[in-house]
């Protein structure tokens, strides 16, 4: 049996909305299905929350929606964070993506989460 996932993309304005809105498919309401890139990764590869047979579909309904919410804006607004918390020899690399990142360039937020999930979950996504 697949389980479904369903994250209503109407509803993601943030990064933060997506966090929750993930967290609350997989593990219901207030649940943790990763609050950055790297934990939403180790997520998907099982042990929270996911079926530990695998078989499971995330499906984002309104996916254009959430989209252009996590564009290039919301995609900078990430990167300016990063750049006050990273180490200073990341610096440089993280302020040339934030700088793409203000001119509409480079991947955006929705582009790095599909990714992630196509890399750890092959075939679970579902775009509606």
């Amino acid at each position: 049996m697949t389980t479904t996932y369903v994250i209503e993309g109407g509803r993601i304005g943030t990064l933060d909305d997506f966090w929750a809105l993930v967290g609350e498919a997989v593990n219901g309401p207030g649940g943790y299905f990763g609050r950055n890139l790297d934990s939403f990764a180790d997520c998907l590869r099982g042990g929270f929350g996911t079926p530990d047979e695998g078989g499971f579909v995330i499906e984002w309904r309104d996916h254009e929606l959430s989209r252009r919410a996590l564009g290039h804006p919301e995609t900078a607004r990430r990167l300016e964070g990063v750049l006050e918390r990273c180490h200073p020899t990341n610096r440089v690399r993280v302020a040339e993506e934030l700088a793409r990142a203000r001119d509409g360039l480079g991947p955006t937020l929705f582009d790095v989460l599909t990714e992630i999930i196509d890399a750890q979950a092959p075939g679970a996504l579902r775009l509606r």
